[in-house]
């Protein structure tokens, strides 16, 4: 038996053949579908951010200003000595009027004072660290804010439920983190301005 090879054999063995270019190919119906699919979804989200900004009733309208921490600590404590109701927990509670500025001072390791608002009345909220960086965070309609110190935030708030609303600090800011809440309460449209 011979193992003898002609030249076209051998030629035909060591060439290979290039692969076909599928990238070049046209797309099949299927792989067409779901790109149009997934373009169509993309500008559809894409469109929904827009939108649900101007509809969606979800972003907060922030101001800051530059404020030195120990001007915003006397103004915090003139605001509590002006409106302060009653006390929780050694921490002062107040009732300020509707639509007025109401100041919440964040510190390590407390939010002060205690805020009682009026259900369906518009304040303005004005934050502000007098030590380090801290985190604003109403529970449980999840409000969300970074307080600096050296930056005064204006947040305007309308409570739409009376009740108990927590906050806490998201940021951690030293060892006694775990241990910074404040508290927000809101009394019922109409009743007497009473601390708890």
């Amino acid at each position: 038996m011979s193992d003898a090879r002609s030249p076209e054999d051998e030629r035909e063995l060591n060439t290979l053949t290039p692969p076909e270019k599928v990238w070049w190919k046209r797309l099949g119906p299927d792989e067409r579908r779901w790109l149009t699919i997934a373009f169509v979804w993309c500008l559809i989200l894409f469109t929904g951010m827009y939108v649900w900004m101007g509809i969606g009733d979800q972003q907060t309208p922030i101001e800051s200003y530059r404020i030195d921490p120990d001007d915003f600590a006397a103004e915090t404590t003139a605001f509590i000595e002006e409106h302060q109701v009653d006390e929780m927990e050694g921490v002062p509670v107040v009732a300020p009027p509707p639509g007025s500025n109401v100041y919440l001072q964040a510190s390590q390791f407390q939010f002060r004072p205690v805020l009682q608002l009026e259900e369906g009345e518009t304040y303005r909220l004005l934050v502000s660290s007098t030590d380090v960086q801290h985190g604003l965070s109403f529970q449980p309609v999840n409000l969300n804010f970074q307080v600096l110190p050296g930056y005064l935030y204006v947040i305007e708030i309308t409570p739409d439920r009376p009740g108990e609303y927590p906050m806490i600090c998201n940021e951690f800011c030293g060892l006694g983190h775990h241990v910074m809440t404040g508290m927000v309460i809101v009394a019922e449209a109409g009743a007497e301005g009473n601390a708890p």
